[in-house]
């Protein structure tokens, strides 16, 4: 039984540092190689009532075989963020560089599609990040979405902010 406490207890603490999981909830076919555009849902695991839906291209069997560069998809992609329910903040970090919220790999090795969230307390706004972790042709390709938290109710369940 002794055992089994401090492993339960590592457990929660991993559970809560994992980033949030996406669904797809949506595919659209861009060209007759299977070539597709690819629409996820992510929640914010630390800030209830609030969806990102994120898109990125994924490459099919046949564009690589024609094109090769096996392991990889381009960088390109978008998202958008919106109040979907009650916000309630969890403990979210406030500093300059915020947090990573979603991470989803890309390529096999290196290439990973990543969403950091960073809260602008000037303006009380979650600004979401979307970006990948490889520099493509010099420079990172991103998007930025904002969810504004003024004129609407708002609960920190840390007692941060406002």
């Amino acid at each position: 039984m002794s055992f089994r406490k401090p492993i339960f207890a590592a457990a929660l603490v991993l559970a809560g540092s994992i980033p949030a999981a996406a669904e797809v909830v949506g595919k659209v076919g861009v060209d007759w190689v299977g070539n597709d555009i690819v629409i996820e849902a992510v929640t914010d695991p630390q800030v209830k009532g609030v969806t990102c839906h994120v898109t990125y291209f994924d490459r099919s069997i046949i564009d690589r075989l024609s094109k090769g560069n096996w392991f990889e998809d381009p960088s390109n992609n978008s998202i958008a963020c919106r109040q979907t329910g009650p916000i309630e903040i969890g403990d979210i970090d406030l500093s300059e560089e915020g947090e990573e919220v979603f991470r989803e790999g890309m390529s096999l090795i290196w290439k990973k599609l990543v969403v950091n969230r960073i809260y602008d307390k000037a303006n009380d706004t979650l600004i979401y990040l979307v970006h990948s972790r490889q520099v493509v042709e010099g420079s990172a390709k991103m998007a930025i979405s904002t969810v504004p938290l003024f004129d609407q109710p708002v609960t920190w369940t840390n007692g941060k902010p406002r």
